[in-house]
């Protein structure tokens, strides 16, 4: 698989990135440079289709285009700099450096038919969640749509190539079969490029996803549910709760103090109402804080009325942090008692833990201003 070197700050000014582009803009941006329409076509199968790293691959466009191209515009919007594989050689975990310095973290999380990835939609996260690795550096900035989308065909690309590096227990070629908004960032806090970024994944021209296998997790920015709601694309809506109550959650999440647990829940009702479209809720349970069997009859009571699934987390811990998972007795127990009030839930397979496959946590781990690839295989 070719690694294209990341470009140096000036060379990425001079240049365009045609991930930014729509097929629209792009056709006039080939068009400007007296080539016909159509090559723009050839150019977007290339990128979102057969996932072309460098403009030397697409074979079909004349030579004279290619160094055009290559000479005023870009695919290289970001280039991996540290890899990590867990032991069971299911999770590769990349932390990526962007043309600003800025550091971003996806996971390709390999199941039996399923080729899942977690992607970012920020640098950084500006929530605050008290128990999460990303909120301790603060937001840096937002991820542009092509820096989004760039994850998904860098590891699209991974899954075609057999042979690729790092090597992990995956059968080659392969593909993308889902994709989760559950990275380094809030998606709402960044929904024009999110979106932007969704309905290219999804668009059966590009890279042709089922907007059903993909999921946007957000903390809960009650106007953007309402908004998604309206959007008309069947993705689908996780919501990190956490606690049952005000009082817990806000001490967790502190966006609760903008939209309480009733609020927000309210929000899901209405969008529920709207789509017909059943709704996650993910609750990381972390020992004595909101894994007590009060919190999840508090819990079941509130969620009944709804339509929806719990997706309870084992916690992926900091170290040294107060916020530990908690035991399996316990999760067990916190599910039961769901399922009592006839609320479908499961608890979620904790991966990639001995590689900081929480979210966030490489990135901590890494010094600023990483530039050597390393793969990891622990």
């Amino acid at each position: 698989m070719n690694i294209i070197p990341l470009l140096t700050p000036s060379e990425a000014e001079s240049r365009v990135s045609l991930l930014e582009m729509g097929l629209d803009e792009l056709t006039e941006f080939v068009k400007g440079l007296g080539q016909p329409a159509y090559r723009a076509r050839q150019i977007w199968e290339w990128i979102y289709q057969r996932y072309a790293a460098d403009f030397e691959e697409m074979s079909n466009l004349p030579q004279n285009l290619r160094a055009q191209l290559a000479q005023q515009a870009t695919l290289s919007v970001m280039t991996p700099v540290v890899e990590q594989v867990s032991m069971a050689g299911d999770t590769l975990k990349i932390l990526f450096q962007l043309h600003d310095g800025q550091t971003i973290e996806a996971v390709l999380m390999l199941y039996d038919k399923r080729r899942t990835l977690c992607i970012s939609s920020q640098a950084g996260c500006a929530m605050g969640c008290t128990f999460c690795a990303t909120a301790q550096g603060g937001l840096a900035r937002n991820l542009t749509t092509g820096e989004i989308v760039a994850q998904v065909l860098y590891f699209a690309r991974y899954l075609a190539t057999p042979g690729a590096l790092p090597m992990t227990e995956v059968e080659r070629p392969s593909s993308v079969t889902n994709i989760v908004l559950m990275g380094m960032g809030e998606p709402m806090h960044n929904y024009k490029n999110v979106w932007g970024a969704l309905r290219r994944l999804t668009d059966p021209g590009a890279f042709g996803l089922g907007a059903r296998n993909i999921t946007l997790s957000t903390v809960g920015l009650v106007p953007m549910i309402d908004r998604m709601a309206e959007e008309g694309l069947q993705i689908g809506l996780a919501v990190s709760l956490h606690a049952p109550n005000d009082a817990l959650r806000t001490q967790l999440v502190p966006i609760n103090k903008g939209y309480p647990v009733d609020e927000l829940l309210a929000s899901v009702q209405r969008y529920i109402a709207k789509t017909h479209r059943r709704v996650t809720f993910e609750y990381a349970l972390m020992k004595g804080i909101n894994d007590s069997a009060e919190l999840a009859h508090e819990l079941g009571q509130k969620l009944q009325p709804l339509l929806c699934h719990v997706n309870v987390i084992p916690l992926n811990p900091i170290p040294d942090s107060q916020f530990q998972p908690s035991s399996d007795e316990d999760t067990e127990r916190f599910v039961e008692i769901l399922r009592g009030y006839g609320i479908s839930a499961t608890v979620r397979l904790r991966r990639g833990i001995e590689i900081n496959a929480g979210c966030g946590q490489l990135r901590r781990s890494q010094s600023p201003g990483t530039k050597t690839r390393e793969a990891v295989a622990v």
